[in-house]
């Protein structure tokens, strides 16, 4: 199967200006903290710790982690609210 698009009779800048209307149209829903799910190597890049850590602080429920099929994912905003200040 052939993965190309032709596209005739549109010059680049109007198909510029169509791609522009549309990423400017999604990019409020991608902005959207809550609507943001991290993989488990995000959050420990996140949070700087490895997955040992982030299976324990799931475990006892500092983390609320989300499945999909057989994958592991967590929300950003919750992932960030997780994090306190210590002394303060």
């Amino acid at each position: 199967m052939n993965n190309q698009i032709l596209l005739n009779g549109i010059t680049i800048e109007q198909l510029a200006e169509a791609l522009k209307v549309l990423m400017f149209e999604k990019a409020p829903e991608k902005m959207n903290a809550e609507n943001v799910l991290l993989t488990r190597d995000e959050v420990c890049e996140l949070l700087s710790f490895n997955k040992t850590s982030l299976w324990k602080h799931t475990k006892s429920g500092k983390l609320k982690s989300y499945g999909i099929g057989n994958r592991i994912y967590y929300k950003r905003h919750e992932v960030l609210e997780a994090v306190k200040p210590i002394n303060s």
